[in-house]
């Protein structure tokens, strides 16, 4: 699987990255939210993971960049935060075109596994 994961905490894209290459899987890594989105849009990715609390350009930010202009479409876009987020916040991101939201920390094993059931 190619992963694109988008996070601002360094230490969570290395442990990630070198988990998901240990697993076989073709892992990118952007520590900054506008980095990301021209990652986003230069080359596909199976899926891809999105901090959502980013300094200067967040998570929302794509997101709402992405929706703008159409191209949320076919992308499987998974929202990590380790803020609470309500109800109302997952519909608004879900309805933008954002798959899932998941709660920051999460086990490695256990993103994977999920990244392998929405895949198939």
């Amino acid at each position: 699987m190619k992963i694109l994961l988008i996070d601002d905490n360094q230490d969570i894209t290395t442990m990630f990255a070198k988990y998901f290459k240990l697993k076989g899987h073709d892992i990118h890594v952007s520590n900054g939210g506008q980095n990301g989105l021209q990652m986003i849009e230069n080359s596909p990715f199976d899926a891809i993971l999105l901090d959502l609390a980013m300094p200067d350009f967040s998570g929302h930010d794509i997101i709402d960049y992405l929706h703008k202009n159409n191209k949320v479409d076919h992308k499987i876009i998974i929202s990590l935060t380790a803020s609470s987020v309500s109800d109302d916040d997952k519909a608004y991101l879900i309805e933008r075109g954002v798959h899932s939201v998941l709660r920051k920390p999460i086990d490695p094993d256990e993103l994977l596994n999920y990244l392998m059931r929405i895949k198939s």
